[in-house]
């Protein structure tokens, strides 16, 4: 007879009929099958190249360039490396990204509240901004900017002039250049003080407007800390910060400091392009609070423009922010067609020519790449940051 009064013990054994060990199996066999296509792509490509002479090293980072690129923001001439002009490539892309990022987002959040206004004239303008510029290709528009706006500028002896020594010109936008002199680092520190003056006292009035529901002058302290503490160090110092008028000489202008046209097209390009899809997301978002909070921010006595302010829009970002992160991903990975009207980013350099010049054709196209997936990510991590402070928090 058994004895049921004690405990069986059942051998576990390995059997593909069990889920688990099947998927085990399953995700194995996956992970070897792509081992072994990777493995033999790689040595396909390494055999093709070397029948092509198609350097295999990441030699050519060090040769010279040879070739002038217009515009730069770190120090570049002829006589630099590859990578030098790599480094040139990668800030101008983040130049026009980051900048671009701003002006949409500027751009698209007035769209998108002008489409809920009342006003019937700037509703309609602002619903006929929408249908059309996102309607029309990106790449059309950045060779409309550049061929048909700025291109038939006049030439540089019949600039528009524009008050406050700016010149516009087939060239560029000509303004007045920043110089600095000593003592001028003091005045930056002043503004990153009257920053920080501004942040912590915003931090403490809303800590004082939970606790007591006073509101207190943040707009007034914020101007008078981001204006009045660097003007304060500019005086103090001697006005060390000067500038430097552009002067018509001959058939160009000297001094001052120029905006090409290629720059200017494709941040107007990118921006215009990008706000049409961020004033949607706007209108969404605030046409998805409920009416209830509006009506009673009016019945507590706000006005049209701080219910907006500070009860519809804070709840707003909450649908907003998620979609307005891929808008700031597309408009990074669109900046790449600026090779189509010559402005030297990542891709017309790095892309363009280096590889033409050294051949490192998959050298090079992996390092663009991965630049690209840098950024995106990097850019993709700060907003879902910026995401959580505005999510709801269960309790």
């Amino acid at each position: 007879m058994v004895d049921i009064s004690q405990p069986i013990y059942v051998r576990k054994t390995f059997s593909l009929h069990d889920k688990k060990v099947r998927g085990i199996a399953y995700q194995a066999a996956l992970a070897v099958s792509l081992s072994v296509i990777l493995a033999a792509v790689a040595t396909q490509t390494v055999s093709n190249m070397k029948r092509r002479g198609i350097p295999l090293t990441f030699d050519f980072w060090n040769q010279t360039s040879g070739f002038q690129i217009n515009q730069t923001l770190i120090p570049y001439d002829t006589l630099s490396t590859y990578g030098q002009a790599f480094w040139v490539g990668v800030a101008n892309t983040l130049l026009v990204s980051v900048l671009g990022i701003v002006f949409a987002t500027i751009i698209g959040f007035l769209i998108g509240v002008l489409r809920l206004s009342r006003n019937w004239i700037a509703a309609k303008v602002a619903t006929s901004y929408v249908e059309v510029i996102r309607n029309i290709p990106l790449l059309l528009q950045l060779l409309f900017w550049y061929n048909a706006v700025l291109k038939p500028l006049p030439a540089p002896k019949a600039s528009i002039s524009l008050p406050g020594g700016i010149y516009l010109n087939n060239r560029g936008v000509i303004m007045p250049a920043v110089e600095l002199q000593a003592g001028a680092s003091w005045v930056g520190v002043a503004i990153a003080v009257g920053i920080a003056v501004a942040v912590a006292f915003g931090a403490y009035a809303r800590t004082v407007q939970k606790r007591t529901g006073k509101q207190l002058p943040i707009l007034l302290v914020s101007i008078l800390a981001l204006v009045g503490s660097p003007l304060l160090a500019y005086l103090a110092m001697g006005s060390p910060v000067t500038f430097t008028y552009p002067e018509l000489k001959g058939f160009n202008f000297r001094g001052g400091q120029q905006i090409y046209p290629e720059f200017a097209a494709l941040l107007i390009g990118l921006s215009v392009y990008t706000a049409s899809f961020i004033a949607e997301i706007v209108r969404g978002g605030i046409q998805a609070v409920s009416k209830g909070q509006t009506e009673a921010a009016h019945a507590l006595g706000l006005p049209d423009g701080k219910t907006l302010r500070l009860v519809v829009v804070p709840q707003a970002l909450r649908i907003i922010i998620p979609p307005l992160t891929s808008q700031y991903l597309n408009l990074i990975k669109n900046s790449s067609l600026a090779v189509f009207i010559g402005y030297p980013d990542l891709v017309q350099v790095f892309a363009g020519s280096v590889l033409n010049q050294t051949g490192a054709a998959v050298q090079v196209m992996a390092i663009t790449l991965a630049v690209y997936l840098v950024i995106s990510l990097i850019t993709s991590a700060a907003m879902n940051a910026f995401n959580q402070r505005f999510a709801l928090v269960e309790r």
